[in-house]
């Protein structure tokens, strides 16, 4: 299995975490979706990453890859059994995706990949909004969190969200203790489990490869 993208991303990272959690083997194939080669346009036709090519099935899009790898593989569940529990699971990783990821993205853009991987000047207005805007959905999360897992079992819902909160990492963000100490102790225990452990092993390879 072949994977598309860069780990930076958090939507790369959660089918990576994915795949490690499951014990699944991939090679993980650095992609620029803003300069796509005529390989990964094959498997990623609107250049979207992640993208996946498992023989000669290919895919695009986190949440259809992680959904395919489910079925494919479907020990341990990363999507639970029972109705609510899965829609509830599902819904968090919508919350990362559609909400958490739009309101920091410009946490990241302006502190990190414009001044160190772009050589631009940021906009530390526009960080700082940013920083406003997720406080809302991390205020939310907070509310919801225990002291296990976001739905039962770990579940692509933990995944999701805490591949989000790893990408504003680079940033030089980090949670607010005092004000989410339920949320930071769940971080920590996803940071513990060994599939993100060689998650994150492996991104930090790559990054260095490319001179990060």
């Amino acid at each position: 299995m072949k994977l598309y993208g860069f780990p930076l991303s958090p939507f790369v990272r959660k089918v990576v975490v994915a795949a490690r959690e499951k014990g699944l083997e991939y090679e993980l194939i650095p992609a620029n979706p803003n300069q796509p080669s005529e390989e990964f346009l094959k498997v990623s036709p609107f250049s979207k990453i992640p993208a996946m090519s498992d023989g000669d099935f290919c895919l695009a899009d986190s949440t259809a890859i992680v959904t395919y790898l489910e079925a494919k593989h479907p020990d341990p569940a990363l999507l639970p059994a029972e109705p609510r529990a899965r829609g509830r699971a599902i819904w968090f990783e919508e919350v990362s995706d559609t909400v958490l990821i739009p309101a920091g993205a410009p946490i990241v853009v302006n502190r990190f990949l414009r001044p160190k991987i772009f050589g631009t000047e940021g906009d530390e207005a526009a960080a700082q909004a940013a920083e406003e805007a997720v406080a809302k959905p991390l205020a939310y999360l907070e509310g919801e969190v225990g002291e296990g897992w976001l739905v039962g079992d770990f579940s692509i819902a933990d995944i999701s969200i805490a591949c989000t909160l790893k990408t504003l990492g680079y940033a030089g963000w980090s949670l607010d203790k005092a004000r989410y100490p339920g949320l930071a102790a769940w971080y920590d225990r996803v940071a513990a489990r060994e599939g993100w452990q060689r998650a994150a092993d492996e991104e930090t390879q790559v990054f260095a490869s490319l001179g990060g």
